[in-house]
């Protein structure tokens, strides 16, 4: 898993990750309102660690969401063939919060 800030303010980060694919993402949860927007990649898994359920995207370049907090502790899991790669605005609700707790 490849993190990188872009850029970062009291009220903003924006940070671009990469999973080659069969990479997961550390189990983390969401703090803030968020939007995203995929850079590249073909299927995204989430798996959340304190049940069974798990959902599959297809994802693809330019796809975009908005995406609310959730208190979930889960993970990404890169199911393509191709890397996945995504860049995130996290609006910061407390300067210096950290919008994905667990993440790095």
């Amino acid at each position: 898993m490849h993190v990188e800030v872009i850029t970062k303010r009291d009220d903003l980060l924006i940070r671009r990750l990469i999973l080659e694919p069969g990479e997961a993402m550390s189990w983390h949860r969401d703090s803030c309102h968020r939007f995203s927007v995929i850079v590249q990649g073909e299927k995204l898994r989430i798996e959340f660690r304190d049940s069974d359920e798990q959902l599959t995207l297809a994802i693809h370049p330019g796809k975009v969401d908005w995406d609310t907090p959730d208190d979930r502790i889960h993970r990404g899991v890169n199911i393509g063939t191709t890397p996945y790669e995504e860049v995130v605005t996290f609006f910061l609700e407390i300067p210096g919060m950290d919008p994905q707790p667990g993440l790095v």
